[in-house]
């Protein structure tokens, strides 16, 4: 009996925690979705974060490039790019933009910085990028390494492009800046992304 009720708990929490965040796969974009189909918002990762500092694992995934000149959020634990620039900077034609490839030294990267803040592939990792891509390609390969919590937020730091109207194609429709959330210039070396570290 005492077994029974004690599971019924334990069903119910792991129910609230996945149906506390209110995003809807069924309405991102395929390169949005996860292997895990765990997704914040920004208002929701800034929400979570702010009261699991120590039980969570929040990294910008976006190159150092982005981080930067763009900023990030003032309570990430660190940039952990997932892609990098190619090293000759080459051309991708069909995007009219740099190539980038998958930063080789990304899951070690995660590790170590979960590890640094004593938690395991179980804890909540949370993952922004840009605009919420890159962030789901990198928490599928960390599902696929055995990371269980990972969530991306939807529409990353800059948020979506607006797809009409005067100010067609710029990011300044959601997103964690967009959303008016706690970001800066002003970066720290120990979150920064070092090969040598």
């Amino acid at each position: 009996m005492l077994f029974n009720k004690l599971f019924l708990v334990a069903l119910f929490a792991l129910f609230a925690s996945q149906s506390a965040f209110a995003v809807d796969s069924t309405d991102l974009p395929k390169k949005k979705r996860t292997k895990l189909e765990l997704y914040m918002t920004p208002i929701d990762a800034y929400e979570f974060v702010t009261k699991n500092a120590d039980k969570s694992l929040f990294l910008d995934v976006r190159t150092r490039t982005e981080v930067n000149f763009l900023g990030m959020p003032t309570n990430v634990d660190a940039n952990v790019p997932y892609m990098v620039m190619n090293e000759w900077y080459a051309w991708d034609s069909k995007k009219n933009t740099f190539k980038m490839e998958v930063n080789s030294d990304f899951a070690d990267k995660v590790a170590e910085r979960l590890a640094e803040k004593g938690l395991s592939k179980n804890d909540p990792v949370i993952l922004t990028c840009r605009s919420g891509s890159r962030s789901a390609k990198a928490a599928d390969l960390l599902a696929g390494l055995g990371y269980k919590n990972v969530y991306t937020i939807v529409s990353g730091f800059e948020g979506d492009k607006v797809k009409d109207g005067p100010f067609k194609g710029q990011r300044i429709k959601n997103g964690w800046k967009n959303a008016g959330l706690p970001w800066s210039y002003k970066l720290k070396l120990a979150k920064m992304y070092n090969v040598g570290r």
